[in-house]
């Protein structure tokens, strides 16, 4: 499976997002600008998360987008799944039986345990902890 930019960029709005929670609706404008994305692209991933309750809308002119859950709550892997479809290395396993039908089974199961067990939250911590660390100082 090769995640595509709307996998990515579908992240990248959730984790702003999550990152401005608490505080109001955050225009998808304001994204794009300080992520350097096309608005427009961003526009297109909107409604699917929208439709899975991941992120609502507030229209009006201090609208925006802002999460329906709690950073906690949601993950990567429910990000991936809305935009990207199943999580599936090789396509066809189930319809064949070949040697490494096992080591793909496996291989598939660790990727979905790591994408379901990273939460929004922590794509903010460990993004915190890299700002940190850039600007260490060692003598």
């Amino acid at each position: 499976m090769k995640i595509s930019t709307k996998g990515r960029y579908g992240l990248t709005i959730v984790v702003e997002l999550g990152r401005k929670y608490g505080e109001g609706p955050v225009p998808l404008r304001k994204i794009a600008e300080e992520q350097e994305l096309s608005e427009a692209y961003l526009e297109q991933l909107i409604p699917p998360l929208r439709n899975s309750g991941i992120v609502k809308s507030v229209r009006g002119a201090y609208g925006g987008y802002m999460l329906a859950k709690l950073p906690t709550e949601i993950t990567a892997g429910d990000v991936i799944r809305i935009l990207e479809g199943p999580i599936q290395l090789v396509e066809g396993l189930e319809e064949t039986d070949i040697p490494q039908q096992e080591l793909w089974h496996r291989i598939g199961d660790a990727v979905r345990g790591v994408l379901d067990t990273t939460t929004i939250q922590d794509l903010m911590d460990s993004g915190r902890t890299a700002e940190r660390d850039s600007y260490m100082f060692y003598i």
